[in-house]
């Protein structure tokens, strides 16, 4: 009797133990850090960089957009290597000498890489400051004796706007560049072709952009003709001094409505010229007209960095100066699988910090200015920011189109009892600083819930038969959230499928009751039972099975 009270004593310890665990437990999941952020399926305007912290993160991308109609040339020095380098609309043949060298993301003004250019002399290997490339004996590699250039760029067939004989109206020519010391008689762009006029006349053409005394000059020689064909013209414009070790951004640009040629600097305009027969707005207008087998050759004794090299067959009005554009960028997570429906989420926890490669002078980089970790807004003192949102439910085709159901939410805070599916999904809009210098950068999040695990089943399940009936009876479920009991019957061991009792076929439900008589049945019919408890989520939401018992209904002796 004292052996079978301890006994007693303990299962109900045991069971009170369990009820507890299952009903309180949580569980995490956990994206980015070293669980990889594969299940971020959608992004725009995001990438995901190594070296800011030990594991990849997301940031927003600086890498320009290549989808502009009038885009001819593209070269964005985001390759691994120089011989790598490649024009992105493919109107363009690019060849590079092994003066040229590659550097990552940390120096590059935009996208993940820039060229590095070394000069005609070892002036830019004696500055440690850049990361020159060296050969095996660890010299710089100049390039005094190649005539040709670093960096070649040849057309590929009459879609290139310098192809052979092109008439055409608007142009733009654009790049970011980051010279060493702005040294005289540095070659920044160098274009070359010749024509022949409509009258016979063979003509040699060229576009130079050089420094002088700190600056950038331009010169169009004979690239600008009559519509008769009858007269070329040279223009010539030059700009402010730039300083060296920083970034500017460069634009030249044509307007064939007015003959309009301007130079811009950083946006602000430098130099203005006009195509024209007056030398004004107003008069004859003059058009570029590309010769025959024109080479453009980009660094020529040029020590520094260019990123972003570009043109367009349009005039560009409104070039991205900003590192990052203003309008950041998104992304959305696949719907996650909680494990069971109605599962709740507690809270969401995210990592992170505000990431600067140092704006328009990478020396001066400040890689992470500010950290942040865990709750409260996701918002640093430059208005750099990640807004984040959610929506649940127990189907991932619930939401019928992207934009449904998303709710925003702040990392850290206690979501309502509501927050409820066996689904999530998650999103987030990055926003860069105001002068879109800086971002922000995210590197965990987690993920608290609790799962809506089906109940435990009941136990000490027993069947006594009786004449066309059996009698079935149980422990409760020590499950906190019950709301009732399935019977399972049938005829043969493991298979549940009866119909023949009168209250219906199998499974029945019968609500919080811990025996139940089961009528109807055939006597002499060997019939197998079974017991599972379902939660307030419905009898969807049923668990295991208890242990199987049978019972045969048979005609008692009266």
């Amino acid at each position: 009797m004292r052996k079978a009270t301890v006994l007693t004593l303990i299962t109900g310890i045991f069971l009170q133990i369990t009820a507890g665990l299952y009903g309180v437990g949580e569980s995490t999941l956990i994206l980015g850090a070293g669980s990889s952020w594969n299940a971020v399926v959608n992004r725009s305007g995001i990438a995901e960089v190594s070296a800011i912290r030990p594991n990849p993160v997301l940031t927003l991308s600086s890498v320009r957009p290549g989808n502009d109609p009038y885009l001819d040339m593209a070269l964005s020095f985001d390759e691994d290597r120089p011989e790598s380098f490649t024009d992105l609309t493919g109107h363009y043949q690019v060849s590079v000498s092994a003066a040229l060298s590659a550097v990552n993301y940390r120096w590059s003004r935009a996208g993940t890489g820039a060229a590095l250019f070394s000069g005609d002399s070892p002036l830019g290997a004696q500055d440690q400051s850049l990361p020159f490339a060296r050969d095996s004996t660890g010299a710089s590699r100049g390039f005094s004796d190649l005539s040709e250039g670093p960096l070649v760029i040849t057309p590929r067939g009459q879609n290139a706007l310098l192809s052979s004989g092109r008439h055409f109206r608007d142009f733009s020519i654009e790049f970011w560049l980051y010279p060493l010391n702005m040294e005289n008689g540095e070659q920044i762009i160098s274009w070359t072709s010749t024509r022949q006029t409509a009258q016979g006349a063979k003509t040699f053409q060229r576009i130079l952009c050089g420094a002088a005394k700190n600056r950038l000059s331009w010169t169009f020689l004979d690239f600008f003709s009559s519509p008769d064909d009858s007269r070329q013209m040279t223009l010539s414009l030059s700009g402010s001094p730039v300083l060296p070790r920083v970034w500017s951004h460069h634009l030249i640009r044509f307007d064939s409505d007015t003959g309009l040629l301007e130079y811009l600097v950083d946006g602000r305009l430098e130099g203005v010229v006009y195509a024209t027969s007056s030398g004004r707005e107003g008069g004859e207008l003059f058009c570029p007209v590309s010769g025959d087998g024109g080479t453009l050759v980009l660094g020529k004794r040029f020590a520094g960095l260019m990123d972003e090299f570009r043109l367009y067959g349009r005039y560009n009005e409104a070039p991205q100066l900003s590192k990052y554009s203003l309008q950041g960028g998104r992304i959305e997570t696949r719907p996650l699988d909680l494990g069971e429906r109605n599962s709740r989420v507690l809270k969401i926890e995210t990592l992170g910090g505000n990431f600067s490669p140092g704006g328009k002078n990478p020396r001066a980089a400040a890689i992470m200015q500010n950290e942040y970790a865990g709750s409260g807004r996701f918002r640093f003192a430059n208005d750099s920011m990640v807004q984040f949102f959610i929506r649940a439910a127990d189907s991932p085709y619930q939401w019928a189109a992207a934009d449904t159901g998303w709710i925003p939410f702040e990392p850290g805070l206690e979501f309502s009892e509501n927050m409820r599916g066996r689904y999530i999904q998650l999103a987030a809009a990055f926003y860069p600083s105001g002068d879109g210098e800086a971002a922000p950068y995210l590197d965990e999040i987690r993920i608290l819930y609790q799962r809506d695990d089906p109940p435990l089943p009941p136990s000490l399940v027993t069947a006594i038969a009786d004449d066309g009936a059996v009698e079935l009876s149980w422990k409760a479920s020590p499950d906190q959230d019950l709301s009732g009991y399935l019977v399972y019957f049938g005829t043969a061991h493991g298979e549940y499928f009866g119909e023949s009792a009168i209250l219906g076929v199998s499974p029945i439900n019968v609500g919080k009751r811990t025996s139940f008589r089961i009528e109807g049945l055939k006597n002499g019919t060997l019939y197998y039972f079974t017991v599972a408890a379902y939660d307030r989520n419905s009898t969807a939401n049923a668990g295991m099975f208890s242990r199987e018992v049978s019972a045969r209904p048979l005609r008692m002796v009266e």
